[in-house]
């Protein structure tokens, strides 16, 4: 029993891996053809800006919506039907020949990725809480390297002189083979828990918590944020690097937070969420410190490198801290904190733009260093609530003796 239990549960994790590996590529693969995309339907770039706040809002309409979904009706039919809707919308652009076909396609693609976004965060929870381990990381690692994958298949492609119809269309028929052929290992909904020696206080006192940790999603993935849309520039603006070595930037950073999501797990499961939100945050706020205000180039790419280390393990801590604070309302909990986090990433180019008119690039980019420091302070929020289904921290597993899933 215990066996077949193990099995489902690895089945569960595998299928899990693979829809965020689906979310990051299907994203990616859209990025890729922007250009192409923008040439096709014949707009500039201040268009293109406009448009793409469709696919920001499509996704939070999405997020908000999926959560109550996934705590009605589990995740094993949310994430599938997910996952479809992402990967049939990915489609769309590559079809689109107007500003208003592009924007229509641009707010499915957005809703359909905010809906799959929640509803795999949602069924990771419960995979994490099947393991009793931090397992939440290494699935964000995943979207990021499906990321990477896209980027390598859709510049074949598009050497290969694809359109974005042939190369869309394409994605989307993997995409959703790839979401039906996952719905077998993907867990059941889980009875709803039992009330039953909760104080009513503590449960009033929990949407606190979880719009708190919502607050800090939103200060972390804004950091996210101005490094996608500002590392480079900030290289050669401030420190007038050549284009090539401007782009080593953001691929030091997206690089250090991949390999660090990919080992967060074994540090959360060795010393707890509190230190890898405290630690982690601090530790990125050194490294944009040292970014900003380095006038040598390699020593700026060292503090880029090393302030996608610190965030790597952060943010998939929070969405873990949400789905098991209230199991009964997982899905609207992650969905808070993801939506909010989500507005953080869009409001990261929108908030540094303007201040640049009024500071160096590298004067403002202390902001962010700011929110991490404030993140770090407020580490304690991550704590486990005694009313809570967390995980168990490294602490509680010394105390009680107790094993974990392992593999």
């Amino acid at each position: 029993m215990f066996e077949s239990m193990h099995s489902s549960l690895r089945a569960a994790r595998l299928a899990t891996f693979a829809y965020f590996a689906l979310n990051g590529f299907l994203i990616g693969i859209w990025v890729v053809h922007i250009p192409v995309v923008e040439r096709r339907v014949g707009i500039g770039h201040p268009t293109l800006g406009w448009l793409l706040l469709l696919l920001g809002a499509g996704a939070f309409v999405g997020m908000r919506l999926v959560g109550p979904l996934a705590d009605r009706f589990g995740a094993r039919i949310v994430v599938p039907v997910s996952a479809a809707l992402c990967a049939g919308a990915v489609v769309l652009p590559g079809l689109s020949v107007s500003v208003w076909t592009l924007g229509v396609s641009l707010l499915a693609l957005g809703f359909g990725n905010g809906c799959l976004d929640v509803a795999m965060n949602a069924h990771a929870v419960q995979v994490e809480h099947g393991y009793q381990r931090s397992v939440m990381s290494a699935f964000h690692a995943t979207y990021s390297l499906g990321g990477v994958l896209a980027a390598l298949v859709g510049a074949r492609t598009l050497s290969w002189g694809w359109s974005p119809a042939t190369a869309l269309g394409m994605v989307a028929l993997l995409g959703l083979v790839v979401a039906a052929l996952g719905v077998p290992a993907l867990l059941r909904p889980e009875k709803p828990h039992s009330a039953v020696g909760f104080e009513q206080g503590t449960r009033r006192a929990t949407p606190r918590r979880i719009w708190l940790l919502a607050g800090l999603a939103l200060l972390l993935m804004l950091c996210e944020g101005v490094a996608n849309d500002w590392s480079a520039l900030h290289l050669r603006d401030v420190l007038s690097a050549p284009a090539a070595t401007a782009a080593l930037a953001y691929g030091a950073f997206a690089t250090a937070m991949t390999v660090g999501r990919l080992v967060a797990d074994r540090v959360a499961t060795r010393f707890g969420p509190v230190a890898i939100l405290r630690y982690g945050a601090g530790v990125g706020a050194l490294g944009l410190m040292t970014a900003a205000l380095s006038p040598w180039i390699p020593l700026a790419l060292v503090g880029w490198t090393v302030f996608g280390a610190g965030l790597s393990g952060c943010v998939p801590q929070l969405f873990s801290a949400a789905g098991h604070a209230d199991r009964n309302a997982a899905g609207a909990n992650v969905a808070r904190v993801a939506g909010l986090g989500y507005l953080g990433v869009l409001a990261g180019p929108a908030i540094i733009g303007p201040l640049t008119h009024l500071a160096p690039l590298n004067i403002v980019l202390l902001l962010p260093v700011v929110f991490c420091v404030v993140a770090a302070g407020a580490a304690n929020v991550l704590r486990p609530q005694p009313s809570s289904a967390a995980i168990p921290t490294a602490q509680s597993d010394a105390v009680d003796g107790r094993g974990a899933l392992r593999s």
